[in-house]
């Protein structure tokens, strides 16, 4: 049976990211151990939650380093599972998850097959397999093919990075600056696609890798943040999106994690992005009794799970912002030492 769990993405500012919703499902059963790519990331000292802190190499210097790294922290702690959060460091976990086990951790994520077959780039064709509208969408890789993608598509248009952030531009000149905003932190290529105006209902899911949808969660968005990132929101049944989640799972196999990202419009659903992970919101999906991060490491551990897709209606999330005090001769340990 799993104990030790390591897990990333412990950003948890107003742009959050998963890791931290993810250990607060944990953290009554398990002990966890969080993988921090930068001492400012605010998870990194809630000593309530992790037993240990970890700076990482960037996902970018490879395998080796990853490996280098990893051996340290199983021999330290004798993790047994790692639990990816972000979307930049799952091609390597995914692709290296045979040496990972026999250097004696486990992940439970899809194969690399299946997590292309979801990229943005790629989407067009899943969604025709899905049988769901999908949002017409341009790849660039200059500001000629921005120019020439924005006017065949019209504004307004989202800018969107393959890996993170999308902003709506509503002329050539934001698109621009956009374009440089992305590419400059997260590379080529950029995407450019067609607004969908509607109301934005996303899905969290875990899929077992036989096919069968576990579990899941649906919301709508109320409010967001700048970044898309959801404020509040409140839990809807929607049978449509429930069985695109059930598709989805079906015809990929998926093995792990996942959110569908949708439009509801008044000619149907449309499918805006596919995620390969659990969502920031994930602990939403904890609070109303589906417990995807637990259901995840008990797959993980070779267990059955019971099927649980059944959550109530009309229960409201709302995040906010916090304070946190602490010393800062810890953020000057995790520097030099790279673990706190």
């Amino acid at each position: 049976m799993i104990k030790n769990i390591a897990l990333s993405g412990l950003n948890a500012t107003d742009n959050p990211a998963p890791g931290y919703p993810v250990a607060k499902s944990l953290k009554e059963d398990y002990s966890l151990i969080g993988l921090s790519y930068d001492p400012n990331e605010p998870a990194d000292y809630f000593e309530n939650i992790f037993q240990k802190i970890y700076l990482m190499p960037y996902p970018s210097l490879g395998f080796n380093e990853l490996k280098t790294r990893l051996e340290t922290i199983k021999r330290d702690t004798d993790i047994e599972l790692i639990i990816p959060n972000l979307d930049a460091e799952l091609p390597l976990y995914i692709k290296y998850q045979e040496e990972l086990e026999q250097m004696g951790i486990k992940t439970f994520l899809p194969t690399m097959e299946h997590f292309e077959l979801r990229d943005k780039s790629q989407l067009t064709n899943l969604s025709k397999k899905l049988n769901i509208k999908h949002p017409k969408t341009i790849e660039v890789s200059s500001v000629k093919e921005l120019e020439e993608a924005c006017e065949e598509l019209s504004f307004p248009v989202m800018v969107k990075g393959n890996y993170y952030k999308a902003y709506k531009a509503h002329n050539i000149k934001s698109a621009i600056e956009y374009f440089y905003k992305i590419s400059s932190e997260w590379g080529f290529p950029l995407l450019v696609q067609e607004t969908i105006e509607g109301e934005e209902i996303n899905l969290v899911g875990l899929g077992d890798g036989k096919g069968h949808l576990v579990g899941a969660v649906s919301i709508k968005k109320l409010t967001t943040t700048e970044l898309g990132k959801i404020w509040t929101g409140i839990t809807i049944e929607h049978k449509e999106l429930m069985q695109t989640a059930k598709d989805f799972v079906e015809q990929t196999n998926w093995r792990g994690a996942f959110e569908l990202e949708c439009m509801a419009c008044q000619d149907g659903l449309y499918i805006i992005e596919i995620n390969p992970r659990f969502p920031a919101w994930v602990y939403f999906a904890t609070a109303v009794g589906v417990n995807l991060p637990q259901m995840l490491v008990k797959l993980a551990s070779g267990e059955d799970v019971k099927e649980n897709i059944d959550f109530p209606d009309g229960k409201l999330y709302v995040r906010y912002t916090d304070e946190f005090i602490t010393d800062f001769s810890k953020f000057s340990k995790l520097i030099t030492t790279k673990e706190l």
